[in-house]
């Protein structure tokens, strides 16, 4: 059996352009997999694209970071939200939250649920899980994702990780090892090999085909590796809101670029989805 590539575009529903730069990268390139923002202000636009082109595997791009509004109320869920009634914009804030005491687990398993709910009421089936801002590698968020991955059948949930030298790389890796442990417990699947966090946001032609031999070198013949992507349109008027400074044109041209095809298969890859392998056995 060859080696397996996930190649997945993130932040679907978060703008019209965004969806539109994920649809093309999947019909002109190598995006095999989504993840859908439920609080998305462009999700039904997503859905019915969604709905139109059913070989693209869907996952769960749960938020709980990211300035737009819970799907729950703010009497349902006060820890998540600031104090316009939405999200923090980044992960740190829901990190001191929760290192604080100040971050209701109760609040991020209603919120959760009610965003897989939309996406499956949405007549979507749900092949993997992942976040918004990866916040599921901290363990308030994570054991929340975990459960909710168990009790609703899900059997893939990403695990992020990171290959930076600096203090965060460190931390990241010690999450990602006590996230892995927990999917375990559940009998959950995640990918052998993992990239993207690292490069989020700047995965031009040059840095995916490292992310691609990386993942490469970690693997065995026959396990699956990840690699999470941001492909978005030029001048998006809709993105203006989010500092991220994402080059998300520049990977919508990587991920259509036919050498990063070649680069999938010089290493022996072959591009997979969540769905086309959720038949295997649990790690």
């Amino acid at each position: 059996m060859t080696r397996q590539l996930v190649v997945n575009a993130d932040d679907l529903g978060l703008t019209e352009g965004v969806n539109r730069a994920v649809i093309a990268a999947h019909l002109e390139g190598i995006v095999t997999s989504v993840s859908l923002l439920a609080v998305g202000q462009a999700f039904d636009h997503a859905v019915r694209l969604l709905h139109d082109h059913p070989a693209l595997s869907v996952g769960a791009h749960l938020a709980v970071v990211g300035e737009d509004p819970p799907l729950l109320t703010a009497a349902e869920v006060p820890t998540l939200l600031d104090r316009r009634g939405r999200f923090p914009q980044s992960y740190r804030t829901v990190v001191l939250r929760a290192f604080t005491g100040r971050l209701d687990p109760g609040d991020v398993r209603r919120e959760l649920a009610a965003q897989l709910e939309r996406i499956r009421a949405a007549g979507l089936p749900v092949a993997h899980l992942d976040t918004h801002q990866h916040t599921h590698l901290w363990p308030s968020v994570g054991l929340v994702v975990a459960d909710l991955a168990h009790a609703s059948g899900v059997r893939w949930v990403r695990l992020p990780t990171s290959r930076s030298a600096g203090p965060m790389g460190v931390m990241v890796r010690r999450l990602s090892e006590g996230l892995a442990r927990e999917l375990d417990k559940r009998g959950l699947r995640y990918p052998d090999a993992y990239a993207g966090l690292d490069e989020a946001g700047r995965l031009d032609t040059v840095r995916f085909a490292r992310a691609v031999a990386e993942v490469a070198a970690d693997l065995r013949r026959g396990e699956v590796a990840e690699i999470n992507t941001h492909p978005g349109e030029a001048d998006d008027p809709d993105l203006d809101r989010f500092a991220w400074r994402y080059q998300w044109e520049e990977e919508r041209q990587m991920l259509t670029d036919p050498t990063s095809r070649e680069h999938v298969r010089y290493h022996g890859f072959t591009l997979t989805s969540f769905a086309a392998v959720t038949d295997g056995e649990p790690r």
